[in-house]
């Protein structure tokens, strides 16, 4: 069964936040998924937040620029996580917007070495491990979780160009595709993600999950026009988004799901009128109808 998740986006203010994960909460929606976006909304102090806020809804970060953080850290705060709220939290790395990293002065000259070097230390600090390690960019010495989570979480990973998306199908075991990606991209994506576990002598199932726009009520198709032109993508508006009453978006969602996606989380637009209710109408209107 495809899986559901809604978006808390960060253009919308840090406050709003503990109404849309109480609502999502009590509605019974899967998955809220939130952005660390630079330089809107730290992910995981949202993320801490929102878990305590609820009592059944899983928190998903997708993503963390890596860039930003050092890798103990991330470790520390998923274990962290993890161990507070069990089951209830993943944490994704991406490799950051470069112009943002930059501004931040940490962009890295290697994404893709950064991201094999952090995703294979990160796991090893959570599944227990005594890391030492002397690499390009990740360098570690004897270190090791004090508090270490009971089971390592899924490692989530985000990429878009083909070096990446192998690279995620090596390291990750959830892989997330960024919003403006096709049916048909979506299924190029799920080849390449393969492609890297078989090189990497994986044998384990990966989930593959992608972010849609969505939009519902009587003015969603302006706002899908909208949010396509302020994402400045070029592919059509029907290829990237979905839009219309719970019936009409969830045979859209079909398209994506037949094109190898496990998990489709549904972003909102910014101008959205109602947060509480998108997350509702995900978990109660449109839940039932996709299989």
């Amino acid at each position: 069964m495809t899986k559901l998740g809604a978006v808390f986006v960060p253009q919308w203010e840090p406050e709003r936040l503990r109404g849309v994960a109480r609502a999502a909460d009590e509605a019974g929606l899967e998955e809220l998924w939130l952005w660390e976006d630079c330089f809107f909304e730290s992910g995981v102090a949202s993320a801490a937040a929102a878990l305590a806020w609820t009592e059944r809804l899983r928190v998903v970060v997708g993503l963390l620029p890596v860039p930003l953080r050092n890798v103990a850290v991330t470790a520390m705060e998923a274990a962290n996580l993890e161990r507070m709220f069990p089951g209830r939290s993943m944490l994704g790395l991406g490799h950051g917007v470069q112009d943002w990293m930059g501004q931040a002065g940490a962009r890295a000259e290697s994404p893709v070495t950064l991201m094999r070097e952090y995703a294979t230390a990160l796991r090893a600090l959570l599944g227990g491990e005594k890391v030492t390690v002397s690499g390009r960019y990740v360098n570690l010495d004897g270190v090791e979780l004090v508090w270490k989570p009971a089971g390592a979480p899924p490692l989530l990973v985000g990429a878009s160009g083909p070096r990446s998306l192998r690279l995620c199908g090596e390291v990750g075991d959830v892989v997330i595709l960024s919003g403006g990606t096709t049916p048909e991209g979506t299924a190029r994506a799920r080849a390449l993600v393969e492609e890297g576990r078989a090189a990497a002598g994986r044998t384990d199932p990966v989930t593959l999950a992608v972010y849609l726009i969505a939009a519902t009520g009587d003015d969603h198709q302006e706002r899908l026009r909208r949010a396509h032109a302020t994402w400045g993508m070029t592919e059509p508006v029907g290829d990237v988004t979905v839009g219309g009453d719970a019936a009409a978006i969830a045979a859209g969602l079909r398209r994506w799901a037949d094109a190898g996606a496990d998990t489709i989380v549904l972003q909102p637009t910014e101008d959205e009128p109602s947060p509480e209710d998108f997350v509702r109408f995900v978990a109660t209107e449109l839940r039932p109808l996709v299989s």
